[in-house]
């Protein structure tokens, strides 16, 4: 679908930075920069650090304090007004990414208008000096073919794109997740809501390949917003099945001891503390995710 200037959708970037990474922060905002078509107002947060130097035209917001993964892009969302209304879609990119190529903007501008159900779109992440694109960041459970695009459950966080009208009709990322997850709770709302989610593999954001297990928190985070996820969005018939096959596939994982710790530490404080408001996805929901290849059961 072809646009005109006059109509093309209008597109915003929201990248969060600790700001320890300068010259990657660069060079990601040297690729937001070059992309085709209008420019993409781009907005770094400070996630309770100075922002590094930064291009003119970029606006920085920094937060006396790190609000985590979530509150971190909440906050970029805010700055292009309530819900981010002042665009029509915002890019959500890692601060060591780096887009691949100069026409991702223009091809989410085209997808967005020429499906007016589609509400979020997760690009491939490609290591930048072997093109590989790790297993765990193809979101569905049949990962096999990177470079097969489809509809999908959920998506990336640190390299997707939402329709600002998401966030108005379901509200943003959970602030409480802090890290992990977060973007499946905003997925199953979408998609509870009636919105549907890409992946696309011809929108390639370059990412060094990382585990995320480097993080410390990894693995109380993990099992505690897994709980967390569950309590919120499920059906109560649901939730023991969905954390009983989490729970055997992490032990199927065989983590090492003080990870299994840590994750059973999670898993107790997910039951334990406020997960926010619970609003239980329809069944019709499930049956959608279910149809889509992956039911809430895993």
């Amino acid at each position: 679908m072809g646009t005109s200037p006059e109509s093309a959708l209008k597109v915003g970037a929201v990248i969060i930075t600790m700001g320890n990474r300068p010259d990657e922060l660069r060079a990601l905002l040297d690729s937001v920069a070059k992309q085709d078509g209008d420019p993409v107002e781009v907005v770094v947060v400070g996630n309770g650090s100075p922002v590094p130097d930064v291009p003119e035209g970029v606006r920085t917001i920094e937060l006396p304090e790190n609000l985590g993964i979530p509150g971190g892009r909440n906050v970029g969302i805010e700055a292009f007004g309530p819900s981010g209304r002042n665009v029509d879609i915002l890019l959500f990119l890692d601060d060591d990414g780096l887009l691949a190529h100069h026409d991702t903007a223009e091809l989410c501008r085209k997808a967005f208008e020429a499906d007016p159900e589609l509400g979020i779109i997760s690009f491939r992440i490609a290591d930048p000096d072997t093109g590989v694109t790790q297993r765990r960041h193809v979101p569905r459970l049949r990962a096999s073919d990177p470079m097969r695009s489809s509809r999908v459950t959920t998506f990336l966080g640190g390299a997707n794109a939402v329709r600002t009208q998401v966030f108005a009709e379901v509200g943003g990322l959970p602030d409480e997740f802090f890290y992990a997850h977060e973007e499946t709770d905003l997925a199953w709302r979408a998609l509870d809501a009636g919105w549907m989610i890409d992946y696309r593999s011809d929108m390639v954001l370059y990412h060094p390949t990382t585990a995320p297990s480097r993080h410390a928190v990894y693995h109380r985070m993990v099992a505690r917003n897994r709980v967390w996820l569950a309590r919120r969005n499920l059906p109560l018939p649901l939730v023991p099945v969905y954390l009983g096959v989490w729970m055997l596939l992490t032990l199927v994982r065989r983590p090492s001891r003080p990870a299994l710790r840590a994750w059973f530490g999670g898993f107790r404080e997910g039951w334990t503390t406020p997960c926010g408001p619970r609003r239980p996805m329809k069944w019709r929901t499930v049956w959608r995710l279910t149809r889509l290849g992956r039911p809430p059961v895993i």
